[in-house]
This record gives structure tokens, sequence and C-alpha cells, in this order.
């Protein structure tokens, strides 16, 4: 397809400028099919996967019809995940640029509603929620969504998977009739397509399908067994010696089991699955984006919606059921035509699997022997940087420049040894250089941070 600028949409000049000072030049094929549509205020079905371009997709054209003086919801987006809530609420935040005062708010389970109570009575422009809270805002008429312009589903496939099939129905009843949905989807079994043909049967369908994975990753398929599939991966890890790496497991139990497993062997090792509380999901990703854990193992559906950059290789330890999630999964590395590794360990069981994904894919996949680890590469190296944990956050007021004139202002450490800083509503996240963190703890503990003493921790 032949890319098309964002200069050939029908957008105020503004627009048009705040996406050229972000980067946004060429259309993504979903948003190049997609968007003379959304613009037109008509709705619209779009297949696209994860990291195709969906937030501008809906994005642009919510926010083209939206009105700054009136601070009531104009526009809703469902997700399946917080992760994926809180992503995309920071990308419309940054395509709202050209608005001034645009309020968006994020609405989901996992921390106190209390707060999002506070929020929503001083008004919000657009609202990006998982069905649940948003069910819960709802039964407590603490949101009002009857005035809602534009509905986006994102991700609508995971929804349904997850079991939000009644609170969705819900949801849009109570957004009234008179307004414009976009509904997106990666796959579309019979949930969905029943979902479309009520809910939408007007709409213009637009299908950017492509199961082949990126050119830019190189994949490898490992021979193993049931009985040798933990020392197969043991071995794996010590071959590549990956830095920053995603492990993916079938279940959660899976999940569970092999990061104790890879603790054991001096691994520094973090789990994502569906049973841990929001606040340690948060941690846990806090950690890995910072590069202060080595390896991250993971489910498909606690794992959607990471945005990591500079994955380095991505291990199916057990191969997904569906070729859409190993498309998925894989795409992980290879990022920003960087090149990426992806490797799966196949067992006799598994092999069907592999056939069905080659088949979807168009591609030649072949398990070869398992390369094995020469003597000097058995030693396990730990993560450069370490976490330190601040009891205080946006609630507080702390911005990430507070942070590093906490640890620099006064001290000899430099400013470069510091990597990503989170700020989150309580809680404030800074990566440290190893050999600094100490120095670093020691120095937050016994000075103040915007004039006040606070609780400061090594994660």
């Amino acid at each position: 397809m032949t890319q098309l600028s964002f200069d050939t949409l029908n957008i105020p000049e503004a627009m048009q400028r705040n996406l050229r000072d972000l980067g946004y030049i060429s259309m993504t094929p979903i948003q190049a099919e997609s968007l003379p549509i959304s613009l037109a205020s008509q709705d619209v079905i779009g297949q696209a996967k994860t990291g195709s371009g969906k937030t501008a997709a809906f994005g642009l054209p919510m926010l083209n019809k939206l009105n700054p003086s009136y601070f009531g919801i104009q526009g809703l987006v469902l997700c399946p995940t917080r992760e994926l809530a809180t992503q995309v609420a920071n990308e419309l935040r940054r395509l709202a640029r050209y608005k001034p005062n645009i309020k968006i708010i994020t609405l989901s389970g996992g921390v106190s509603i209390g707060p999002q109570i506070g929020s929503l009575e001083f008004g919000a422009h657009i609202v990006v929620g998982t069905p649940g809270r948003i069910l819960d805002h709802l039964s407590k008429k603490t949101a009002d969504f009857s005035h809602v312009s534009t509905l986006v589903l994102d991700e609508a496939d995971r929804m349904l998977d997850m079991g939000f099939q009644d609170d969705v129905n819900t949801i849009i009843e109570a957004t009234g009739d008179h307004h414009q949905t976009l509904l997106f989807s990666a796959t579309f079994p019979d949930g969905v397509e029943k979902m479309c043909r009520r809910l939408l049967p007007h709409a213009t369908r637009v299908e950017i399908v492509d199961d082949a994975p990126k050119q830019t990753i190189t994949q490898r398929f490992f021979n193993t067994t049931a009985k040798t599939k933990e020392t197969d991966l043991l071995a794996a890890l010590a071959y590549y010696n990956p830095q920053h790496t995603v492990i993916f497991c079938n279940t959660r139990q899976g999940v569970q089991d092999l990061t104790q497993t890879l603790r054991n062997e001096g691994y520094t090792v973090m789990p994502l699955q569906g049973d841990m509380d929001q606040r340690d999901r948060d941690q846990t990703l806090v950690l890995f984006s910072a590069r202060c854990v080595s390896i991250l193992v993971a489910t498909d559906v606690a794992a959607r919606g990471l945005d990591i950059d500079d994955l380095e290789l991505v291990i199916n330890y057990d191969l997904p059921r569906q070729t859409e999630n190993y498309v998925h999964r894989i795409g992980r590395t290879g990022r920003a035509g960087k090149s990426g590794h992806a490797i799966s360990l196949v067992n006799d069981g598994e092999r069907y699997k592999l056939d069905l994904i080659a088949n979807e894919t168009n591609q030649t996949m072949t398990p070869e022997a398992l390369p094995q680890p020469k003597s000097d590469q058995l030693a396990i190296s730990q993560p450069a940087m370490v976490m330190l944990s601040i009891d205080a956050g946006k609630k507080q007021k702390i911005r990430p420049g507070d942070v590093v004139g906490a640890i620099t202002g006064t001290s000899d450490i430099p400013a470069d040894v510091l990597g990503k800083i989170t700020i989150m509503p309580f809680t404030s996240y800074v990566a440290i250089q190893r050999a600094f963190a100490n120095k670093a703890l020691q120095h937050l503990a016994s000075g103040t941070i915007k004039g006040k003493k606070l609780k400061v921790r090594l994660l």
C-alpha cells in the first residue's frame, strides 16, 4: 500500500501541526483505511493487530469533534486490561495537545475507586477504562455516559475472551443512541461477529490482516520433551544470555512455576499473570521496562498492552494455541526496524501447533537441536539497573525533576547514572545504576523531596 501523509486528511491545521511534532508522518494501513471514514462521523469496524496504530485511528476522530468548553464525558474507550487502558490514555493525551484543557481520565480496577470519583466530580472530556470498573461507576452513579459522542471498543476479542460480554452490553446501553461507534479487534470469533451485527449493522468494515511475522525477527524452533523442557530453557538462556526477555506460558500456574524455577537458578525474574493484584502488576511492569529485571514470565492476556522498547529476545516456553497470539508474542521484539530474536521450545505434543502456525503464516518452521552453551556462558549476569521506590507520587505533586534534583542536587551522584523515572499516583520509581544505588538510597533517606521527608526503599 502506498504510504499516505496525515496532511491528506480533512483535519484542522493545529491537529496537523501536533501530529508532525509527535513524529506522525505517514499513516499506517489501518489509519489510512479507516480515518477518512471515521472523520466523516461514520461507524467503523476495524480488524488490526496491536501496534498497528489503532489509538490514532480512533483518537483523531474522537478529538476532532470534542467540545473543550463542555466538561461532560464525550468520548469513551473500553479496553480489556488496565495496562492497555493506561497506554491508550497516555497516547490520547499526546494527540490532544493541540486543544487546551482537555481532560482524559483512566478508570480501571485494582486501585481505589475514591480518587476516581473525585476526578470525575470536576468533569472529564474522555474516559478510558476497563468494563468492570466502568460498570462500578455506573452502578454508583458517579459517571454519566449519556452524552458520549464517540464510543470505542478496543481489542473487542480480548474483552469477550475475558468474560466482559454482559458488562460491555450494559455500558453500551448507558451511552444512549446518538453516538459514533468504532470497534477494533485483532480477530473476529463468533461473539465479536454477533456484537458487530447487533451494535454496528451499517458500519464500514476495514480489514488489515497480516499474519506474517516481521522480517526483522529471526525465528528458531528447538526440539524438547516434557521432561527436559526446564533444563532446555536454562540451556537456551545461557546460550543467548539475554539482558531483557519475555518468556510466554499458556497458563497462570505455568507462569508461577517457571518464575520460581528461574529464581532458584539465580535469575532476576518477575511473573505477570491475571491473579496478581494491580499494585504488583504495576510494579512488575515498572521494574521490567526500566531494565531492573532481566526476565518477565507472562501469559498472553496479562501481557496485552505491554509496550517495551528494545526487547532483544522472546521465548515461547509453551507454543500458543492460536496463530495470532504467536505473531503477537514475537512482535514484542524487532521493533522500529531493529533486529530481534524469537525462539520456541517444541515437544512432540506441540508439533500440531507448530504446523498450524507454519501453514497460516506461510512459513517453513523446522525444529532443530538446541545449541549447547559453552563453559564461559554459564555465569548469570545481573541487571545493570536497580529500582528505588519513593512513597509519594502525582497526588503529592511529585515530578521527575523533583526526583532527579533530590538525588543529584546536593550529592556527587551524576545524573547520567539515573534511568527511567515513573511517577504513579502515590509512588514514584527511579532506576539507577547498581553501583550507585546504596549511596542514592542513603542520600534520599537523610534528605527531603519538595521539602518533605519521604520513605524510600530499594526494590
